[in-house]
Protein backbone atom coordinates (compact mmCIF):
# COMPACT_ATOMS: atom_id res chain seq x y z
CA UNK A 1 0.00 0.00 0.00
CA UNK A 2 1.77 3.47 -0.97
CA UNK A 3 0.41 5.72 2.49
CA UNK A 4 1.36 9.61 2.13
CA UNK A 5 1.35 12.31 4.64
CA UNK A 6 1.27 16.08 5.22
CA UNK A 7 3.58 17.39 7.62
CA UNK A 8 3.66 20.84 9.14
CA UNK A 9 6.15 21.36 11.25
CA UNK A 10 9.44 19.48 11.22
CA UNK A 11 8.86 18.39 14.90
CA UNK A 12 5.08 16.55 14.78
CA UNK A 13 6.49 13.07 12.48
CA UNK A 14 4.94 10.25 11.94
CA UNK A 15 5.83 9.09 15.55
CA UNK A 16 4.56 5.46 16.03
CA UNK A 17 2.58 5.32 12.81
CA UNK A 18 6.02 5.18 11.02
CA UNK A 19 6.74 2.16 12.96
CA UNK A 20 3.52 0.71 12.09
CA UNK A 21 3.51 1.25 8.47
CA UNK A 22 7.49 -0.47 7.88
CA UNK A 23 6.40 -3.60 9.94
CA UNK A 24 3.19 -3.86 7.57
CA UNK A 25 5.59 -3.18 4.29
CA UNK A 26 3.92 -0.16 3.05
CA UNK A 27 5.25 2.41 0.97
CA UNK A 28 5.61 5.64 2.82
CA UNK A 29 6.15 9.73 1.03
CA UNK A 30 5.37 12.83 2.60
CA UNK A 31 4.81 16.33 1.93
CA UNK A 32 6.71 18.67 4.42
CA UNK A 33 4.83 21.58 3.50
CA UNK A 34 7.37 23.80 5.63
CA UNK A 35 9.83 22.96 3.22
CA UNK A 36 7.33 22.48 -0.53
CA UNK A 37 4.06 22.30 -1.18
CA UNK A 38 4.49 19.42 -4.21
CA UNK A 39 1.74 16.82 -3.86
CA UNK A 40 1.18 13.51 -5.60
CA UNK A 41 -0.79 12.70 -8.13
CA UNK A 42 -4.37 10.78 -6.70
CA UNK A 43 -3.42 7.81 -8.65
CA UNK A 44 0.00 7.97 -6.83
CA UNK A 45 -1.71 7.49 -3.20
CA UNK A 46 -3.94 4.44 -1.25
CA UNK A 47 -4.00 6.71 1.86
CA UNK A 48 -3.70 9.70 3.10
CA UNK A 49 -2.24 11.16 6.79
CA UNK A 50 -2.79 14.46 7.39
CA UNK A 51 -0.86 15.28 10.68
CA UNK A 52 -0.53 18.44 13.41
CA UNK A 53 1.08 21.38 13.68
CA UNK A 54 0.92 24.88 15.72
CA UNK A 55 -0.64 26.71 12.99
CA UNK A 56 -4.37 27.30 12.75
CA UNK A 57 -6.42 26.04 9.79
CA UNK A 58 -7.68 29.65 9.24
CA UNK A 59 -4.13 30.92 8.80
CA UNK A 60 -4.26 31.65 5.63
CA UNK A 61 -2.59 34.72 5.14
CA UNK A 62 0.53 33.80 6.92
CA UNK A 63 0.37 29.94 5.28
CA UNK A 64 -1.17 30.06 1.95
CA UNK A 65 -0.34 26.55 1.31
CA UNK A 66 -3.58 25.68 3.78
CA UNK A 67 -5.66 26.70 1.23
CA UNK A 68 -4.25 24.09 -1.97
CA UNK A 69 -3.64 21.30 1.41
CA UNK A 70 -6.92 21.50 2.10
CA UNK A 71 -8.59 21.19 -1.79
CA UNK A 72 -6.25 18.29 -1.83
CA UNK A 73 -7.51 16.55 0.97
CA UNK A 74 -11.07 17.10 -0.67
CA UNK A 75 -9.93 15.55 -4.14
CA UNK A 76 -8.63 12.59 -1.67
CA UNK A 77 -11.37 12.20 0.55
CA UNK A 78 -14.35 12.61 -2.66
CA UNK A 79 -12.45 9.88 -4.69
CA UNK A 80 -13.03 7.44 -1.58
CA UNK A 81 -9.17 7.04 -0.44
CA UNK A 82 -8.93 6.05 3.29
CA UNK A 83 -8.13 9.36 5.30
CA UNK A 84 -6.58 9.61 8.41
CA UNK A 85 -6.31 13.50 10.02
CA UNK A 86 -4.42 14.11 13.25
CA UNK A 87 -4.84 17.74 15.76
CA UNK A 88 -4.62 20.36 13.26
CA UNK A 89 -4.99 17.10 10.71
CA UNK A 90 -8.55 16.52 11.54
CA UNK A 91 -9.46 20.68 12.21
CA UNK A 92 -8.52 20.56 8.01
CA UNK A 93 -10.54 17.76 7.23
CA UNK A 94 -13.56 19.10 8.55
CA UNK A 95 -12.61 22.64 7.06
CA UNK A 96 -11.99 21.14 3.63
CA UNK A 97 -15.55 19.35 4.00
CA UNK A 98 -17.29 22.61 4.56
CA UNK A 99 -17.17 22.54 8.74
CA UNK A 100 -16.17 25.68 11.25
CA UNK A 101 -12.80 24.90 13.09
CA UNK A 102 -12.75 27.77 15.80
CA UNK A 103 -11.27 28.39 19.46
CA UNK A 104 -12.29 25.89 22.11
CA UNK A 105 -13.19 27.28 25.19
CA UNK A 106 -10.39 25.75 26.75
CA UNK A 107 -6.54 24.85 25.70
CA UNK A 108 -6.37 21.23 26.15
CA UNK A 109 -2.24 20.32 26.90
CA UNK A 110 -1.67 16.94 28.27
CA UNK A 111 -2.57 13.60 29.23
CA UNK A 112 -6.78 13.61 29.76
CA UNK A 113 -9.41 11.49 29.40
CA UNK A 114 -11.46 10.83 26.20
CA UNK A 115 -15.10 9.07 26.04
CA UNK A 116 -16.65 7.31 23.35
CA UNK A 117 -20.18 9.06 22.80
CA UNK A 118 -23.08 7.29 22.22
CA UNK A 119 -23.60 8.23 18.36
CA UNK A 120 -20.18 6.22 17.71
CA UNK A 121 -21.98 2.67 18.25
CA UNK A 122 -23.58 3.17 14.91
CA UNK A 123 -19.96 3.86 13.30
CA UNK A 124 -18.17 0.93 11.80
CA UNK A 125 -15.18 1.30 13.56
CA UNK A 126 -15.05 0.00 17.24
CA UNK A 127 -13.80 3.44 19.07
CA UNK A 128 -13.04 2.17 23.32
CA UNK A 129 -15.69 3.96 25.43
CA UNK A 130 -12.81 5.46 27.52
CA UNK A 131 -8.55 6.31 26.78
CA UNK A 132 -6.43 8.70 28.52
CA UNK A 133 -4.72 10.22 25.01
CA UNK A 134 -2.28 13.19 24.56
CA UNK A 135 -3.51 16.65 23.80
CA UNK A 136 -2.04 19.61 22.65
CA UNK A 137 -4.92 22.12 21.23
CA UNK A 138 -6.59 25.19 21.51
CA UNK A 139 -9.09 24.75 18.79
CA UNK A 140 -11.81 22.68 18.10
CA UNK A 141 -14.42 21.65 15.14
CA UNK A 142 -17.89 21.69 14.08
CA UNK A 143 -18.78 18.28 12.73
CA UNK A 144 -19.17 18.30 8.57
CA UNK A 145 -22.09 16.75 7.04
CA UNK A 146 -23.50 13.18 7.61
CA UNK A 147 -20.13 13.01 10.15
CA UNK A 148 -20.53 10.55 13.23
CA UNK A 149 -18.79 11.96 16.16
CA UNK A 150 -16.69 9.13 18.01
CA UNK A 151 -15.18 11.17 20.93
CA UNK A 152 -15.34 13.65 23.71
CA UNK A 153 -13.87 14.93 26.56
CA UNK A 154 -14.58 17.40 29.58
CA UNK A 155 -12.93 19.81 27.97
CA UNK A 156 -13.83 19.30 24.51
CA UNK A 157 -17.09 18.48 22.96
CA UNK A 158 -15.92 17.34 19.54
CA UNK A 159 -12.80 14.88 19.89
CA UNK A 160 -13.14 12.71 17.01
CA UNK A 161 -15.45 11.69 13.91
CA UNK A 162 -15.56 9.15 11.02
CA UNK A 163 -17.22 10.28 8.12
CA UNK A 164 -18.69 6.99 5.90
CA UNK A 165 -15.82 4.61 6.27
CA UNK A 166 -13.06 5.91 4.88
CA UNK A 167 -12.53 8.77 7.15
CA UNK A 168 -11.60 9.45 10.63
CA UNK A 169 -10.69 12.67 12.62
CA UNK A 170 -9.04 12.98 15.59
CA UNK A 171 -8.10 16.18 17.54
CA UNK A 172 -5.79 14.27 19.98
CA UNK A 173 -2.46 12.27 19.29
CA UNK A 174 -2.33 8.76 19.49
CA UNK A 175 0.88 8.39 17.21
CA UNK A 176 2.79 10.03 20.75
CA UNK A 177 5.88 8.30 21.95
CA UNK A 178 8.34 9.41 24.14
CA UNK A 179 10.47 11.21 21.66
CA UNK A 180 7.70 12.82 19.90
CA UNK A 181 6.62 13.76 23.35
CA UNK A 182 9.64 15.53 24.17
CA UNK A 183 9.81 16.95 20.59
CA UNK A 184 6.70 19.14 21.05
CA UNK A 185 7.31 19.98 24.34
CA UNK A 186 10.30 21.44 23.78
CA UNK A 187 9.13 23.52 20.95
CA UNK A 188 6.09 25.04 21.92
CA UNK A 189 6.89 24.95 25.44
CA UNK A 190 5.67 28.72 26.19
CA UNK A 191 2.49 27.38 25.49
CA UNK A 192 2.58 25.58 29.16
CA UNK A 193 0.90 28.69 31.15
CA UNK A 194 -1.25 27.54 33.88
CA UNK A 195 -4.80 26.25 32.80
CA UNK A 196 -8.16 23.70 33.79
CA UNK A 197 -6.64 21.29 30.98
CA UNK A 198 -3.24 22.54 30.78
CA UNK A 199 -0.78 20.24 32.44
CA UNK A 200 3.01 20.91 33.79
CA UNK A 201 6.30 19.56 31.71
CA UNK A 202 7.20 17.36 34.14
CA UNK A 203 3.47 15.32 34.17
CA UNK A 204 3.12 15.54 30.39
CA UNK A 205 6.98 13.34 30.25
CA UNK A 206 6.52 11.18 33.29
CA UNK A 207 3.55 9.94 31.46
CA UNK A 208 3.93 5.91 32.14
CA UNK A 209 5.13 3.63 29.55
CA UNK A 210 1.64 1.88 29.27
CA UNK A 211 0.08 4.87 28.34
CA UNK A 212 1.82 5.56 25.62
CA UNK A 213 1.32 1.10 24.61
CA UNK A 214 -2.41 1.95 24.77
CA UNK A 215 -2.56 5.19 22.68
CA UNK A 216 -0.41 3.24 19.98
CA UNK A 217 -2.16 0.18 19.77
CA UNK A 218 -5.65 2.31 19.12
CA UNK A 219 -3.59 4.07 16.39
CA UNK A 220 -2.58 1.14 14.69
CA UNK A 221 -5.84 -0.22 14.82
CA UNK A 222 -7.02 2.78 13.25
CA UNK A 223 -4.64 2.35 10.56
CA UNK A 224 -5.66 -1.38 10.37
CA UNK A 225 -9.16 -0.79 9.91
CA UNK A 226 -8.04 2.14 6.96
CA UNK A 227 -5.59 0.36 5.10
CA UNK A 228 -8.68 -2.92 4.97
CA UNK A 229 -11.07 -0.55 3.22
CA UNK A 230 -8.28 1.19 0.85
CA UNK A 231 -9.41 -1.84 -1.83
Amino acid sequence: MRVHYLQHVPFEGLGCIQDYLQTEDHTITGTHFYASTELPPLDDIDLLVVLGGPMSVNDIGEYPWLTTEKQYIRKVIKSGKPTLGICLGAQLIASALGANVFPNAVKEIGWYPIRATRSAKSSSFSFPEHIEVFHWHGETFSLPTKAVLLAESDGCRNQAFQLGDNVIALQFHLETTPDTAREIVANCRDELVPGKYIQTEEDILSAPQERYRKVNTLMCSILEYLCKNSG
